[in-house]
């Protein structure tokens, strides 16, 4: 796999522009004052499938040959990878698969249905659905789309940072969440590319830490996968992403779930969104080392705002019991 650079990422941005508008880049006063600096939101939940991994499936799909999408594409998802693949392919013609735990956010599932995606339900984590993703893969000779370990979809993904550090270039610090990592990773590429001394800070969820521990011990490994965020859900780090992290990632943070449900109410109150765990992240990390972001411009990634009806009832209860 070849690590995708800052030339591929402009590529991806000019061959995804006919089919996604750039995203809003929102401050808002209350959460300046929660945080203690100047945020800036990156809001990925205006994307039409309501996150940022799109971005990569557009970018992706492109550029698979006439034979890969005469075969048809698999992936594994908890929601948002597959939303991005059934979404591009519905664009370029392509048949979808998606495989999802069976406890998936129903939302999603439907969503992609909409999209003209086939689901196949199996086991109950993510890990689980990613093998039989692979075997089903050999089986029926799909393009099998990784959730992580795919240049073409980093750098896809990269451009949601680009169009961030364009309309706010003095942005110092940026913060994003971590399931797989393609998107700390893009993060990573587009800021360096554009200014090296941009600081890169990614979040997981202290639960589902294994992006967390790879990257801090400089290698692939398997932790518990308990968070019950399915964005940040993932039991293995991907070798792709952490290559990348390793070489520009400035520090990793973990947030626990309960963090990540305050801040899905702080930008319900303060920031008039909904954020999914995932994108609910970065505040939460940004709030939890506030001392250390004091005086400096944030960007805040809001990776997706697929919130189950579910999720939303226990957030809010939550926060009436906080």
């Amino acid at each position: 796999m070849e690590v995708p650079t800052f030339e591929d990422v402009l590529a991806a941005q000019n061959r995804i522009n006919p089919y996604l508008k750039p995203t809003p880049l929102l401050s808002y006063p209350a959460i300046n004052d929660l945080v203690g600096t100047e945020v800036f939101i990156k809001h990925e939940n205006c994307q039409p499938v309501g996150a940022f991994k799109v971005r990569g499936g557009i970018n992706l799909v492109a550029q698979l040959s006439i034979e890969e999408k005469e075969r048809g594409v698999i992936c594994a998802s908890t929601g948002n990878h597959g939303q991005s693949i059934a979404y591009a392919s519905r664009i370029f013609g392509v048949k979808s698969v998606v495989v999802m735990p069976e406890d998936s956010n129903r939302s999603k599932v439907a969503a992609m249905r909409a999209l003209g995606a086939e689901i196949v339900f199996h086991g109950a984590t993510f890990d689980e659905a990613r093998l039989h993703c692979e075997r089903l893969a050999k089986e029926h000779g799909y393009r099998y789309i990784h959730s992580g370990d795919e240049p073409h979809l980093i750098a896809g993904v990269a451009t949601e940072t680009l169009e961030m550090l364009r309309e706010e270039p003095t942005i110092e610090t940026i913060i994003v969440p971590v399931g797989g990592g393609s998107g700390a990773a893009g993060t990573c590429i587009a800021a360096n590319g554009i200014n090296p001394g941009i600081e890169v800070i990614a979040v997981q969820s202290e639960s589902s830490p294994a992006a967390h521990d790879s990257w801090k011990q400089g290698k692939l490994v398997e932790r518990p996968n308990r968070t019950s965020v399915e964005g940040l859900s993932t039991g293995t780090a991907f070798e792709l992403p952490q290559s990348i992290l390793r070489a520009h990632l400035d520090d990793f943070i973990l947030v626990s779930d309960q963090d990540i449900m305050r801040a899905i109410i702080w930008m319900i109150e303060h920031a008039h969104t909904l954020a999914e765990g995932a994108g609910a992240a970065p505040l939460a990390a940004a709030y939890k080392i506030r001392r250390h972001l004091k005086d400096k411009k944030v960007g805040l990634i809001c990776s997706g705002g697929n919130l189950s009806v579910e999720k939303l009832h226990k957030a809010l209860d939550f926060a009436m019991h906080d």
